[in-house]
Order: structure tokens, then sequence, then C-alpha cells
């Protein structure tokens, strides 16, 4: 198991927090970080590329996701996708 930061921790529990509010957030955020890391920054960088014009906060939020330990640590919290 990876160690992430106390503010990745954090940043982990915002995400989750958010997903448990909004099923829709939820199942998306279970499809990505069910993928493998390649796979899961090329669609990222698709989605970064629809949203380029996002706020700060979302595209933090993708950079986060492209990382192997945080998306683990969703994974692990929300649970497998399906």
């Amino acid at each position: 198991m990876s160690t992430l930061s106390a503010e990745q921790e954090t940043y982990v529990a915002t995400i989750v927090a958010a997903a448990e509010r909004d099923d829709s957030i939820a199942r998306v955020l279970r499809e990505i970080c069910a993928l493998d890391g390649a796979v899961r920054a090329g669609a990222l960088d698709l989605v970064g590329g629809y949203l380029r014009s996002a706020g700060r906060d979302l595209v933090e939020c993708l950079d986060a996701l492209r990382r192997d330990e945080i998306a683990r640590r969703i994974a692990e919290r929300l649970g497998p996708p399906g």
C-alpha cells in the first residue's frame, strides 16, 4: 500500500465526499480509477482538453487522478465499478 501525504489524503477525502453525495460522480470515478495508469492518463487528457476553460480546482482534480496512488486510494474507498 502506498503512503499519501496528509494533504493528499485530505484531497482524496474531499473527492470521495463529493462522490458520496452524487452517484453519477461516484460511477465516473470508479470507472476512471479502475483504468490502467496510461489509459487513465489518456482519458483524463481528453477530458482536460474538453474542459480547458474549467476552473483551477477541476484541473487540479484531473491532475490528481493521474497519480496511481491517489487513484488507487479513491478506488479503495469507493469500491469497484459496476
